[in-house]
């Protein structure tokens, strides 16, 4: 450890670290640290300071508040008024039902009914999980009657590592029950970045449980109804091109990245260094000839400064035309979409970081500071009201497959971790919340501001198993009784994964 000189800390700190050093004791920072000088304290042998103080001509405390949405600054559930979705913006969430692959035919490769008339052929397992279910009749229509919605990211897994209780509980769903029913349940994530197929393969692994297609929304799964609307597009976000492959598979038919404009005009972003790998896999065109329709911010932002300034041209361009600048900044305006608002997001690090929320709340005030107008802007993703309304066809989609009955179970609990996104937006649905303390809470007995409404558990096992027993009495018991036909815990195939 470096020793410290009088001199270094000036004539007020000198007489008490010489006390101190003659007390014996090592005059670490902590022991002197009230006594270090700060501007203006600092005087000379001469009784003058060595400083001269210069009046600030900006206010030192934060001036950003009358740049923010109302969204921005008030996420209480108790008084944050809607946001601009509630009152004037749309937001489209795909039309169709998924389709059902649910079917009393098998059919063989020559296209001919294998067994017309006739069901499956079921696994040992499905047989005498049906013989147990015709015995517990009531037990079965209460199990039938619940569901269960998940968050990911805090609840199930930190990034790529597991939560131990969130594979217990998904086996638990998945029929290691003593119905041996499986109780539907959903994935429903403010994460976002990649195409479904690769996260829910990811995911799968990482919570050792099958997971479906549909069962699994991402904040940007509905926004491929906005496929139907818009022509050429930039999407933001995400790590390399991955976006762009998920606005692809959602049917966008022009799609442009912040790349491909660095690569047309590298003075756009005067801070990137624009590698030629970067130049060989963007595409480059005109874009002072190109209107661009609207901006898709899908994931979260890996350039800031770049994807902040384009946007932000466009923002404030004539109709979407780069190289331009509207006379009027309102009318001229190219719409602008988020795929969640999320300020904070658990991760492998040991506080939660900054989420696609902060990114918009900084454009927000940039554009207030720019423009003299509040930037109108629409956020999918929780806790916006549309999509829960998609969870709902997704539920009863998923219902229909488990059970062949096309219905949305009365009892749906919602399992988060952040109380600003999945309890306010559970809570306004009026599902049961249950708040786990796995991920971004980690305050005492409730939130205060978005309490959850079915209670706060350790960990997602318990809110589950709490959730059971309450629908399915205190005597529901959470293993299947003969272990020998359990694939959910032999290493079998869980025939919960519909083919």
């Amino acid at each position: 450890m470096p020793a410290y000189e009088d001199s270094d800390f000036g004539t007020e700190a000198a007489p008490q670290l010489q006390q101190q050093k003659s007390n014996g004791q090592q005059g670490t920072p902590s022991s002197f640290g009230q006594s270090l000088p700060v501007p203006g304290d600092q005087q000379n042998q001469q009784g003058g300071f060595n400083s001269i103080e210069v009046p600030a001509t900006r206010n030192s405390i934060a001036q950003v508040d009358g740049y923010m949405h109302q969204l921005s600054l008030s996420p209480s559930m108790k008084d944050r008024r809607g946001s601009r979705n509630s009152f004037g913006a749309s937001l489209p969430i795909p039309r169709s039902k998924r389709q059902s692959r649910l079917s009393s035919v098998h059919y063989a490769d020559d296209g001919k009914p294998a067994r017309p008339g006739m069901p499956p052929i079921q696994p040992t397992r499905d047989i005498l999980a049906s013989q147990v279910q015709s015995f517990e009749s009531e037990k079965v229509k209460k199990a039938k009657n619940m569901a269960f919605v998940f968050d990911i990211d805090g609840v199930l897994v930190h990034g790529d590592r597991l939560i131990p209780q969130g594979q217990r509980a998904l086996e638990i769903l998945n029929g290691d029950n003593e119905l041996g029913i499986k109780i539907p349940h959903i994935f429903l994530t403010n994460g976002s970045g990649k195409p479904e197929q690769a996260r829910i393969d990811q995911l799968s692994k990482i919570v050792r449980n099958p997971i479906h297609m549909d069962q699994f929304i991402q904040s940007h799964t509905p926004m491929r109804a906005l496929a139907e609307y818009y022509n050429t597009v930039l999407v933001v976000g995400g790590e390399g091109y991955k976006c762009r492959e998920v606005a692809e598979q959602y049917g966008f038919k022009d799609i442009v990245v912040p790349n491909d404009i660095v690569a047309w005009d590298p003075t756009i972003a005067p801070y990137r260094v624009f590698t030629e790998e970067e130049r060989k896999t963007s595409r480059p065109r005109d874009f002072s000839k190109i209107n661009i329709e609207a901006i898709m911010v899908f994931s979260d932002s890996r350039d800031y400064a770049t994807d902040m300034q384009i946007i932000m041209d466009l923002l404030r361009s004539e109709n979407g035309r780069l190289g331009t600048m509207a006379e009027d900044p309102v009318s001229s305006r190219i719409p602008i979409y988020f795929s969640q608002g999320d300020m904070l997001c658990p991760t492998e690090h040991w506080t939660p970081r900054m989420s696609q929320g902060t990114f918009r709340i900084g454009l927000e005030a940039m554009y207030k500071a720019l423009s003299g107008v509040d930037l109108e802007r629409v956020v999918y993703g929780k806790p916006e009201l549309a999509t829960y309304k998609y969870a709902d066809e997704v539920i009863t989609s998923w219902m229909e497959q488990l059970h062949g009955e096309e219905k949305l179970p009365e009892n749906v609990y919602m399992v988060g971790d952040n109380p600003a996104s999945d309890i306010v937006g559970g809570n306004m649905y009026g599902w049961n919340t249950c708040l786990v303390r796995t991920g971004v809470f980690q305050g005492g007995d409730n939130d205060e501001n978005n309490p959850a409404s079915f209670g706060v558990f350790p960990n997602v096992l318990d809110a589950v198993q709490t959730a059971l027993k309450k629908e399915l009495g205190e005597d529901f018991r959470f293993e299947w009784s003969d272990a020998n036909v359990n694939p959910v815990l032999s290493g079998g195939k869980d025939s919960s994964a519909i083919e």
